[in-house]
């Protein structure tokens, strides 16, 4: 580990954030998109922090998902738990070669390696009989309500934003491989972990065994930096900053509030369900847990967010 290292910051990069827009999809623009996004990581290392990079793969499983599904009169089915740890070696791949080539340039002897994580989660948690969680790509409503008929999907409209693919979100409740990844960033590796939320598996008969779901992403990497001791949990999505009254003429960008006022204002119902409302509960629930600070920014602005000139700071 860096000896004069500032600390220990995860920076969660949201699975949309290798996809930035519709018409730039395929992997050679996912990959692009990834580039961008370590240059900002490299910029933390090169600062002196230690960084584990978790991502999101709603999009990433619904492709694979729906490849698997067009495929099935010619190949066998992919589960969702398969799904999961496909989409964690591929972005990983991406993710760690980029970030490795940027330490390159940058002239910094340090590696990145990717680690394929499982997270534990309860096998009766309600969310297996209420799916909420998004996959895939964005659709128009014609389109999803015909794949719930003919492919029997559950869709919902998503955030203004078009419809979705929902499934299964159980809440995590132990991150299988941490002392690894804490491992690993003791002996001076940056990390990349805990993709997609982690493969979700549940204990059965003193064993550990799959399930079809996709975990949040921002609440396992929120309980990954508890479990390894983070310093700082940053969430790095569309925004530039958390805003109450979101999209209303009296919209208001939140620079620092503390757990007690977060926590107000997503009883307040400030949040939306399905965006926002996971990122500020996982930032509410690392803090909470002794964190430093949680950062909620933008995905250009995570170098700017750590050194405190942007973002939403959440601080005890």
């Amino acid at each position: 580990m860096n000896k004069d290292s500032k600390g220990v910051v995860i920076v969660a990069v949201g699975g949309n954030a290798l996809i930035r827009d519709e018409g730039r999809r395929t992997v050679p623009d996912q990959y692009a998109a990834g580039v961008l996004s370590m240059a900002r990581v490299a910029g933390l290392v090169r600062a002196g922090w230690n960084v584990v990079v978790t991502h999101g793969n709603g999009p990433q499983v619904g492709f694979i998902l729906r490849r698997s599904e067009i495929a099935r009169k010619e190949l066998h089915e992919v589960p969702l738990d398969f799904c999961d740890a496909d989409s964690q070696g591929a972005i990983g791949y991406m993710l760690q070669q980029a970030l490795q080539n940027e330490l390159r340039r940058s002239g910094i002897a340090r590696q990145a390696v990717s680690v394929v994580t499982q997270t534990i989660v309860d096998p009766d948690d309600p969310a297996f009989r209420s799916p909420t969680k998004p996959i895939g790509s964005f659709m128009d409503e014609t389109t999803a309500k015909e794949h719930a008929e003919h492919d029997g999907w559950k869709v919902v409209e998503d955030s203004g934003r078009g419809w979705r693919r929902v499934v299964a979100s159980p809440r995590p409740l132990k991150i299988v491989e941490a002392d690894a990844i804490r491992a690993l960033i003791d002996a001076g590796f940056i990390v990349i972990g805990a993709g997609g939320g982690g493969i979700p598996v549940v204990p059965r008969d003193g064993d550990l065994a799959g399930v079809e779901a996709i975990i949040d992403k921002d609440l396992a990497s929120a309980l990954l930096g508890t479990t390894i001791h983070a310093d700082i949990l940053l969430i790095a999505t569309a925004v530039p900053k958390v805003a109450i009254d979101f999209g209303k003429p009296s919209q208001k960008w939140l620079d620092t509030v503390t757990v007690a006022e977060a926590r107000a204002h997503a009883a307040a119902g400030q949040f939306a369900k399905g965006s926002m409302l996971p990122k500020v509960e996982a930032a509410i629930g690392f803090v909470e847990a002794g964190g430093r600070e949680a950062i909620i920014c933008a995905t250009d602005d995570i170098e700017k967010a750590v050194f405190g000139e942007t973002g939403t700071h959440i601080v005890p």
